[in-house]
């Protein structure tokens, strides 16, 4: 237990960063608050004019904005059906006793660690309808009636865009599952082995049990993530074709940036804030309730 004399030190420490933290994020979030009941173009100059819910009523309105959010959905579907798997395998694969194993660690993980940018960038490349990479092997390979262009195709680009971003993040998440499968103490597996739990039992009824707070943390950041993804479809895409890959934050930085109607941009920008805070919240009682039983 710490003494009492213990306390100011501590707090003295804490305070800085305490400070940091509220100057560089809370701070912004209430402004952004704030802002979201005016209307104003972002000119100094010119003075801001209240216009009470206004911005929030426009939000949504817009058709567009039910789409963005249809595209959330999809980023969190996929983060379920496509990152978690294959980030779980991942896992399983670095964390076990096969050979070249700290290679593979560092190869699953290097997308993560990229710039956005490059990212983008590189795969932009790589999709482009006329002379692209992934066109030209699927020429090489006789399968040339599959060319198309990836991200100029509103039917399709959505969905390339979410295989790029599972590629992003599936080594991240593969290093969140592997910190939750190596806490798991090998007392238990050997135990378990006693019984006759070898293999695919093992991670069914020993380690995917264990590791429903590792699984909480993942529902956690998909749902968060896939909220303000955004740097990787402004690059990629633009939010287009048409809007076909437009999500909250690419809506929010046309309207802030592009059209200067930073109060409609701001209203976006709560919108995603308390989504994200209540979306964190209940899942974390759900998972929380559901790990108690």
């Amino acid at each position: 237990m710490f003494g009492r004399k213990v306390y100011p030190t501590v707090i003295l420490f804490l305070l800085p960063v305490f400070l940091l933290y509220t100057f560089i994020f809370i701070v912004p979030v209430f402004q952004t608050a704030y802002m979201s009941f005016f209307s104003w173009n972002g000119i100094k100059s010119v003075a801001l004019e209240f216009v009470g819910l206004s911005n929030y009523i426009d939000m949504f309105k817009k058709a567009e904005f039910y789409r963005s959010l249809k595209n959330v959905g999809v980023f969190i579907v996929a983060s379920f059906v496509l990152i978690l798997p294959i980030g779980f395998s991942l896992a399983l694969i670095i964390t076990s006793k096969m050979k070249g194993r700290r290679f593979f660690k560092v190869a699953y993980f290097m997308p993560a660690i990229l710039p956005l940018t490059s990212v983008g960038l590189m795969w932009q490349f790589l999709l482009k309808g006329d002379g692209g990479l992934v066109n030209k092997l699927l020429e090489i390979i006789g399968l040339g009636m599959l060319q198309q262009d990836w991200l100029g195709q509103p039917n399709i680009a959505i969905y390339v865009v979410v295989a790029v971003n599972a590629w992003i993040y599936c080594g991240l998440n593969m290093i969140i599952f592997a910190s939750g499968i190596v806490s798991i103490s090998e007392e238990i597996y050997e135990a378990a082995s006693i019984d006759g739990a070898v293999g695919w039992k093992n991670i069914l009824f020993i380690t995917i049990p264990l590791m429903k707070e590792t699984f909480k943390i993942f529902a956690v950041l998909a749902v968060t993530q896939s909220l303000r993804v955004f740097g990787q479809i402004y690059v990629m895409t633009g939010g287009g074709p048409n809007g076909a890959t437009d999500v909250p934050t690419t809506m929010l930085y046309n309207e802030s940036f592009k059209y200067n109607n930073f109060g409609m941009g701001n209203s976006i920008g709560t919108f995603i804030i308390v989504v994200g805070f209540l979306a964190t919240i209940v899942l974390n009682k759900l998972m929380s309730s559901k790990a108690d039983h």
